[in-house]
């Protein structure tokens, strides 16, 4: 997990690591959401980065998950401070998916 700064941070060398960590690709920007079986077609996945001018973005994590992309059944439905909602089918499989939020 990336260095977590708050705005009150003077120590130079801890804000250093941080920017190092973001140059190296490091960020807290992601997750992982787990669909479970016979899930409802809606999924809330809170995230402290969402926020209603972010981009959330899904990769597939499992064989299940890539399935449901494969067959276009899943979508970032809204996008809203703190969290975002994906829209999907209901399954007799466990779909992972990693996801990212960026923007906003």
């Amino acid at each position: 997990m990336a260095i977590q700064l708050q705005s009150e941070e003077r120590e130079i060398r801890r804000i250093v690591q941080a920017v190092m960590q973001l140059v190296e690709g490091r960020h807290n920007a992601g997750g992982v959401v787990d669909l479970d079986t016979g899930a409802a077609v809606l999924t809330v996945v809170s995230h402290p980065n969402c926020s209603k001018d972010c981009f959330p973005q899904l990769t597939a994590a499992n064989l299940a998950a890539a399935a449901e992309i494969g067959a276009g059944t899943i979508y970032v439905s809204a996008v809203g401070q703190g969290s975002f909602t994906i829209s999907h089918s209901a399954s007799g499989s466990v779909r992972s998916f990693y996801y990212l939020v960026t923007g906003g």
